[in-house]
């Protein structure tokens, strides 16, 4: 499938360009880069970038499939496992990130299933990160080793999550404070993909709303 919703084009660092979903809040408000789950740059991951937006941030989520979207998910793992985790890392999620900082200034990253995972990864590995917010995934520590995290750092996750395990997160959080830092980690009563309003067999409304609530009080804090 086409993706029909990116409506701008920006630069990588390698020459080459992305093209991502825009919604802008005004000049010099803050920025967040919001990373697609693994079903694609959909309707549900712009209308996550319009309430950045609405809530006072400049938000782009790039296209990290280059155009296609996932209707099932046999063909939304397909896709992700296509994806070539440290380019889009360095060069889309980098790009990202520039194109954000030069109308934002502070810029986090903020990412949902595949996405939480490359929040991680973009929190460790690109240096213009101010802050991430992770839901319900985190990448292999051989790509990116929580311990390495250096910006401030909130995730949230699900306890009947069978992908993101509890036991996954728990050593997510036993590595990062075995290195001295501090993360800021919720865990709901709720399945994976809780936030997704798209997906009524696994959406919790009040979860979503609490996890929404307190990312908006994090970024507060360490954006503007």
């Amino acid at each position: 499938m086409s993706a029909t919703l990116a409506n701008i084009t920006f630069p990588r660092p390698d020459g080459q360009s992305t093209r991502g979903y825009l919604a802008l809040a005004g000049p010099g408000k803050p920025g967040v880069v919001v990373i697609q789950e693994w079903w694609g740059l959909n309707r549900q991951i712009c209308s996550i970038a319009d309430a950045y937006a609405a809530a006072g941030y400049n938000a782009l989520a790039p296209d990290l499939y280059k155009g296609r979207l996932a209707s099932n998910a046999e063909e939304a793992s397909h896709l992700m496992t296509g994806l070539d985790f440290a380019d889009a890392t360095h060069q889309d999620l980098a790009g990202a990130l520039a194109h954000l900082k030069s109308r934002s200034g502070k810029v986090a990253v903020s990412g949902y299933c595949m996405g939480g995972a490359l929040t991680v990864a973009a929190c460790v590995h690109l240096a213009d990160v101010t802050a991430g917010v992770c839901f319900y995934g985190i990448p292999p520590a051989a790509f990116a080793d929580p311990a390495r995290i250096r910006v401030p750092f909130q995730g949230h996750f699900a306890l009947r999550d069978d992908w993101c395990t509890p036991a996954v997160v728990d050593a997510l959080e036993a590595a990062m404070k075995g290195a001295g830092l501090s993360p800021e980690l919720h865990r709901y009563e709720a399945d994976h993909a809780f936030c997704n309003a798209a997906r009524p067999e696994v959406y919790d409304a009040a979860c979503a709303r609490q996890a929404w609530d307190r990312t908006l009080a994090f970024l507060s804090r360490h954006l503007v």
